[in-house]
């Protein structure tokens, strides 16, 4: 028995994503809509420590999941993510930081270098 996504938004980006990675030649694209297209339970949670230890000073960072806030981040980052934790939103944004959606940072990078993925 197979089960589709009901989320409009997901199925949407996933379509996106797969089809940025044709148009743009960018395998980045293709990963993160595997990821997507997953089980919700294997998406991936990643708090702000571990943004923090693998960054440094404005890098880009693409999580396929949810930005959760325990610990601190000292260090300004753009953070693309599927959701963010509302503490973990100010937390970015007060150090200086950016939170996108995954489509904006599509838009704004279409061919993926330079972008980090953390899980």
């Amino acid at each position: 028995m197979t089960f589709e996504k009901t989320n409009p938004r997901i199925v949407r980006l996933i379509g996106d994503l797969k089809a940025a990675s044709r148009e743009n030649g960018a395998p980045l694209w293709r990963d993160i809509a595997k990821r997507l297209e997953k089980p919700r339970r294997n998406y991936a949670a990643v708090n702000l420590s571990k943004i923090n230890r693998h960054t440094q000073s404005n890098d880009i960072v693409l999580v396929a999941g949810k930005v959760l806030a325990a610990g601190d981040i000292e260090h300004s980052v753009t953070v693309a993510a599927l959701n963010f934790s509302g503490q973990a939103m100010s937390k970015i944004l007060s150090a200086g930081g950016e939170c996108l959606a995954i489509e904006k940072l599509m838009q704004e990078h279409p061919k993926g270098s330079g972008i980090k993925i953390l899980r």
